[in-house]
């Protein structure tokens, strides 16, 4: 008989018999080998694709089913469609895989916030150094690209339209719905979970004690809107994430590949719901976002307001992420987050980096690696929904604040002086792969640091600087001695 996997029903609905048979040829030199171990990945989204590859590599028999179409069939694909800030987790992990170059040349480097003012000045805040960026990447286009780069696996097979309605932790069993409505149960050795913010796998996990679970919706939402082209050129400077932070809402645009921008408005839902017609609509963003309406065009704006409704965003944690050695959720199915830090793919995609680099240790044991799994990435996990949480603040208001401002300059200033002792907050998510939870407690310390140097300057210009400065001259104080002192007192401090 020919094994499930192999069904021409299972592999690509869409496709007729003879092609159907070409994919049985093809996959055949995949067919599981003695003592091979079989994992089924549900949820054929971005971290699901990458982990069908992670895993294919390690020798694992790998088949992965996906709920909808093959998106790289359809015209239109139903859902979120939040551009993507793809940084240094998520390319560290496209890297171990090879995929790094095909994603990042699909990409559009952003070096700086570009803050858009009510007034309509422009300023820009760097992310970090002049060489450092993240990445404008479109959703779907590295969705396709992850697919694609799994089904060439031969130890890989994708199964659409296969919708999850039963499962046994335990037993390493599913059951699925396909679109025929025919029911098709599947054992294997390993289930792992990458089917979202609102995981069937999780849900099974829930029921379970000691399972710990916990979610918050947060009272905002958000509606995607676009600036197209003009004149087949960008409206806007290309290489920023611009943002209209108005304290208590905002909104943000990424650039495309074909020269739009995608803009993201976030604010309480009573602050949409207000809005009932498209001259009210157009009267706030008149108000509230000027420089935007020539940019999206006023019917194009009362149009595409009422298009679809503002959708939600919930953060998930959960703890643990593993069931024995049978089960194991990673991405949004484990740590769903709010998109403010640019981190929900890249977290997810270090997830697959993780586990590779934890199955390398305990040599594919999956009865100990995924215990070990669940306890090193989980405190990562609730420390960047905690940190995505924050950043909203960061990102609608506190730019907005003097007082932020300078202390951005503070910390650029330390990072330049003593680059090893002090790393600015952004640095440490976007540009390293220091661990999430440890960022949380270095930024915590190193606060205290900025927190305590501008005191002192302000002790000193108090008690006045050009007498200070005039001793410091007079005993030949140079920049060096300088330096090494503010190396001292951040040693003390960050102990």
């Amino acid at each position: 008989p020919v094994p499930y996997h192999l069904s021409p029903t299972c592999y690509t609905p869409q496709a007729d018999w003879e092609s159907s048979l070409e994919t049985i040829s093809s996959k055949t030199a995949g067919m599981e080998k003695p003592n091979q171990k079989s994992v089924a990945v549900v949820g054929g989204g971005l971290v699901g694709a990458l982990n069908a590859c992670y895993l294919s590599t390690r020798g694992f028999k790998v088949d992965l089913y996906e709920a909808r179409p093959d998106i790289r069939t359809m015209e239109v694909v139903r859902g979120r469609s939040i551009n993507l800030a793809l940084s240094h987790r998520g390319r560290q992990a496209l890297k171990k895989v090879g995929l790094e170059d095909q994603v990042v040349q699909d990409g559009i480097p952003m070096y700086a916030r570009m803050i858009h003012d009510l007034d309509g000045t422009l300023r820009a805040i760097p992310y970090g150094k002049s060489d450092q960026y993240i990445m404008s990447v479109d959703r779907r286009k590295l969705n396709e690209t992850l697919l694609t780069a799994a089904e060439k696996k031969p130890e890989v097979t994708l199964h659409f339209q296969h919708k999850l309605i039963g499962c046994d932790l335990e037993k390493g069993k599913l059951t699925f719905n396909m679109n025929s409505g025919q029911e098709v149960e599947v054992t294997t050795d390993l289930i792992m979970g990458n089917d979202g913010a609102y995981s069937a796998i999780r849900k099974h996990m829930v029921k379970r004690p000691r399972f710990n679970y916990s979610q918050e919706y947060i009272p905002h939402g958000y509606m995607e809107l676009t600036v197209p082209p003009k004149n087949e050129e960008f409206q806007m400077a290309i290489n920023y994430l611009h943002i209209w932070p108005r304290n208590e809402y905002m909104m943000i645009a990424l650039p495309n590949q074909d020269k739009s921008f995608t803009l993201t408005v976030f604010m309480p839902f009573d602050m949409f719901d207000q809005l009932k017609t498209g001259e009210e609509v157009l009267k706030f963003f008149q108000e509230k976002f000027p420089d935007s309406v020539p940019l999206i065009g006023e019917e194009s704006l009362k149009e595409t307001y009422f298009r679809l409704p503002p959708l939600p965003m919930v953060s998930v944690k959960c703890s643990p992420y593993h069931v024995s050695d049978k089960a194991v959720i990673m991405g949004d199915a484990a740590h769903a987050m709010v998109p403010f830090y640019g981190q929900g793919m890249n977290c997810g995609f270090e997830d697959c980096l993780v586990f590779d680099e934890v199955l390398e240790k305990f040599d594919n044991d999956l009865s100990k690696a995924l215990p070990e799994f669940s306890m090193f990435r989980s405190p990562d996990a609730h420390a960047i929904c905690d940190l995505a949480m924050y950043n909203y603040v960061e990102m609608r208001k506190s730019v907005n604040s003097r007082w932020f401002l300078m202390r951005k300059r503070v910390d650029s200033w330390l990072h330049t002086v003593m680059p090893r002792v002090f790393i600015p907050l952004y640095t440490m998510v976007s540009f390293s792969r220091i661990r999430y939870h440890t960022v949380i407690n270095k930024a915590r310390k190193q606060d205290v640091l900025v927190d305590n140097s501008i005191q002192a300057l302000m002790a000193v210009s108090a008690l006045g600087g050009g007498y200070l400065t005039a001793v410091a001259v007079s005993r030949h104080l140079s920049l060096n001695s300088i330096t090494d002192w503010l190396h001292n007192i951040a040693d003390q401090v960050l102990k």
